[in-house]
């Protein structure tokens, strides 16, 4: 008998949550297959099977935490592995063999049989109540016998979802009854009445990663003193630039040019120029880094995360935008892995995407920088003392580390930001 155990994740990371089991008891896995995901504080790690064999039991649940080194599944080894029989047919009477005669027997294991009591009666097809250890928890939590559960699984399983679906279409048959029997002239509520009527509410469990982002931001904004100062920047030089060179420079490095790479040249020197923008604070030192890793905020399905740009200076334009595009990828697919978040010293975030036209970006601790962009708006704007003309205008925020940065760098930055950008070709200037 062989054991799935939690493997050590990172230095930093003690602990991980279920996320999802990728195989279920019964099933056969050879060596290296992916066998359970678990989700860690910063990314999603797949865990392999060590030996081949059967899944003979799984001793945590999606949803639960676990952690490093704890066993949380069995496997029977594959030199004495076979699936587990099916019922013997001359146990039961010939009307109550099961029906699902294509369902494969490794299905249909003692932890996934139901217990005698919600065992089907004579003349009932589901034979075999077969359910997820998921299913099987959540059933427990709201009180649900599993045999009372549709489910529109081929083999008859059941799922976190059929129990969810069966636990809301109860709910809303309770709140149906309470509102029919209600009296014509009801005595006004109590408060406390009030807050628990029959207004809809869904209640659902914070994932591991949105509460270590949330501890995170709480963390910075008490131990940091956070300031943001505010400019703009006429894209219209950048876009027209990108306007002539996009296809040629598609056809050369197959990746599109795109703001990105503009605004992290920017940045890398105007770090150069203002260093304190590059350091982090350790007990009583400035730990002032002489390289230039950008990390580059990302939506994932998860939640916001931070993958990093290694070496951003050294890097070309295309370079730039490859990196931003693989880790993108990488972000969306939950694939990132540690190395991919560790280590930044600066840091652009880009709310423009989802429209937002301003907006204060609050630290990546331990870093004292981040650069927030924006969405790019046609806006009147002054040309000399009798012109006016309509220019792609984008706010730009710098949100630092006052204990460490005076409001005069902070302002230069941002200021030597806007000129770069407003002057694009400057930028193949800069070393």
């Amino acid at each position: 008998m062989g054991e799935i155990k939690v493997p050590e994740l990172a230095e930093s990371i003690s602990e991980g949550t279920v996320a999802q089991w990728l195989k279920q008891v019964g099933d056969f896995v050879e060596k290296g297959d992916y066998i359970v995901e678990l989700e860690t504080d910063k990314v999603n790690v797949e865990i392999t099977a060590e030996d081949s064999g059967v899944l003979t039991e799984l001793l945590a649940g999606e949803g639960d935490t676990v952690q490093v080194g704890e066993t949380i599944a069995r496997l029977e080894a594959k030199e004495g592995a076979s699936a587990p029989a099916a019922p013997k047919a001359e146990e039961k009477p010939a009307e109550e063999a099961p029906k699902q005669e294509a369902a494969p027997a490794q299905q249909k294991t003692v932890e996934e049989v139901a217990p005698a009591a919600e065992a089907p009666q004579q003349g009932n097809q589901k034979q075999w109540l077969i359910a997820s250890p998921a299913a099987r928890k959540a059933a427990r939590e709201r009180g649900i016998k599993l045999d009372q559960v549709p489910t529109t699984d081929p083999l008859g399983r059941v799922r976190k979802h059929d129990i969810d679906s069966y636990a809301d279409q109860k709910s809303n048959e309770q709140k149906h009854q309470a509102q029919a029997s209600k009296p014509a002239n009801p005595v006004s509520p109590s408060p406390a009445a009030s807050e628990n009527s029959d207004k809809p509410v869904e209640r659902e469990r914070m994932s591991r990663r949105r509460q270590t982002i949330a501890k995170r931001l709480v963390e910075v904004q008490q131990t940091a003193a956070m300031l943001t100062t505010f400019n703009e920047v006429d894209m219209t030089a950048v876009m027209a630039l990108r306007k002539r060179r996009k296809d040629k420079f598609f056809e050369q490095h197959d990746v599109r040019l795109g703001f990105m790479s503009f605004f992290t040249k920017a940045v890398v020197a105007a770090l150069k120029k203002y260093p304190l923008l590059n350091a982090e604070i350790q007990g009583n030192e400035l730990l002032i880094k002489k390289f230039y890793d950008i990390g580059i905020a990302v939506s994932a399905p998860d939640g916001l995360v931070v993958p990093v740009v290694r070496d951003a200076d050294r890097k070309t334009f295309a370079g730039i935008e490859g990196s931003i595009v693989d880790l993108a990828k990488k972000a969306r697919d939950n694939k990132l892995a540690l190395k991919d978040l560790q280590g930044g010293t600066f840091t652009i975030t880009n709310g423009g995407v989802f429209g937002s036209l301003m907006s204060t970006p609050i630290l990546n601790g331990p870093q004292v920088g981040i650069l927030g962009m924006h969405k790019v708006q046609l806006r009147p704007v002054a040309i000399d003392e009798e012109r006016i003309e309509n220019r792609p205008m984008m706010y730009i925020a710098l949100s630092y580390d006052h204990r460490i940065v005076d409001g005069k760098e902070a302002v230069s930055f941002l200021a030597t930001v806007k000129e770069l950008l407003e002057d694009p070709e400057s930028l193949l200037l800069e070393g």
